[in-house]
């Protein structure tokens, strides 16, 4: 592995820090409307990464063992394309998937970016231990905004690695978007792996988001918990439950917290009310077939390389480079 620099206990790069403030104008705004909503980002404090790291190991959750299975067999094949370059994976939560890629991959360096600063550290310290070689260079911040890489490996070709579902967290538009500021993040010689979970029946869909143990359902309701303590909240947790629901014309599972009474309560000195049955949403995840993602590739200036998927066709995982600039017709 080609060492960039020393290997101890490097210093988070923190280009943006996300307070109180950031989180209570998308709450406020979000709760305000006639379908309440708070982004899904919101989800993940610690407790909401640690809670989402058990939903991966849960059976009824498919997506991760599918992409860990292409993963052990096809890394190979990414890294012939992709080898020396800068690892830059967005979200990188506990990176368990993250030596499948760097066990093949000769990487100059890794960066791992995540909002939950405390699992980013814990994440980064892991992977250090596992390559003692490899300098690690982590980013707390939110990847859908402006993300600045550390000045070590500013200019290097980079593989950008994006794995689990994220992507379908993203409304199309929203997701081209992102997929577009992660080429200007990552530079014009950059490749991409990228998961992106599968169109299937609904019911398989519907038991991944709502599994018998719960485990889902705490990680949802964990977003009130987290709105009550930090945003000076007085949300009645046991006023919600948990809802997953299969919408079939967006092709998308939604998440929603459904209010079970009558409830009225306080958020950042705001106040809301919320009549039995209303919910507030708070996850999306896109399903796509395999020539919907080459679109959306397209869209977002990449230009797909190769694609993979599991034995049972439940997860694709592809590969993008930045597409270069050519004259269209």
């Amino acid at each position: 592995m080609h060492n960039i620099a020393s290997c101890g206990e490097t210093a988070f790069a923190t280009p943006r820090r996300f307070g109180a403030s950031d989180f209570a104008q998308a709450a406020i705004a979000g709760l305000a409307q006639a379908q309440k909503t708070v982004p899904a980002r919101f989800l993940y404090d610690r407790r909401g990464s640690e809670l989402f790291e058990a939903i991966t190991a849960l059976p009824e959750y498919y997506p991760t063992p599918a992409e860990i299975e292409i993963l052990s067999r096809r890394s190979g094949e990414i890294a012939r394309l992709t080898s020396g370059r800068v690892v830059v994976e967005f979200g990188s939560g506990s990176s368990v998937k993250t030596p499948l890629l760097l066990n093949e991959v000769d990487a100059a360096a890794y960066v791992p970016i995540d909002i939950s600063e405390g699992f980013l550290r814990d994440s980064a310290a892991r992977i250090r231990r596992g390559y003692p070689g490899l300098a690690v260079l982590p980013v707390a911040g939110d990847f859908t905004q402006a993300i600045s890489l550390p000045p070590e490996i500013r200019g290097r070709p980079a593989l950008g690695f994006f794995p689990g579902s994220t992507i379908g967290n993203f409304t199309p538009a929203a997701a081209a978007r992102l997929l577009s500021g992660f080429a200007a993040t990552l530079g014009a010689d950059a490749y991409l792996a990228i998961g992106i979970d599968l169109r299937k029946d609904a019911q398989r869909i519907e038991a991944a988001y709502d599994d018998r143990a719960g485990v889902t359902a705490a990680f949802n309701l964990n977003l009130l918990d987290r709105v009550n303590r930090e945003l000076d909240g007085d949300i009645p947790r046991q006023a919600f439950l948990h809802r997953a629901i299969w919408n079939e014309a967006l092709s998308r599972i939604e998440m929603h917290l459904a209010a079970t009474q009558n409830v009225a309560f306080t958020v950042a000195g705001k106040h809301f009310r919320m009549a039995v049955g209303e919910t507030i949403h708070t996850e999306n995840s896109y399903k796509y077939c395999i020539r919907e993602a080459r679109l959306l590739a397209g869209i977002a200036g990449w230009e797909p390389v190769s694609v993979w998927t599991d034995e049972k066709d439940l997860f694709s995982l592809h590969l993008w480079r930045v597409a270069r600039p050519v004259l269209q017709p």
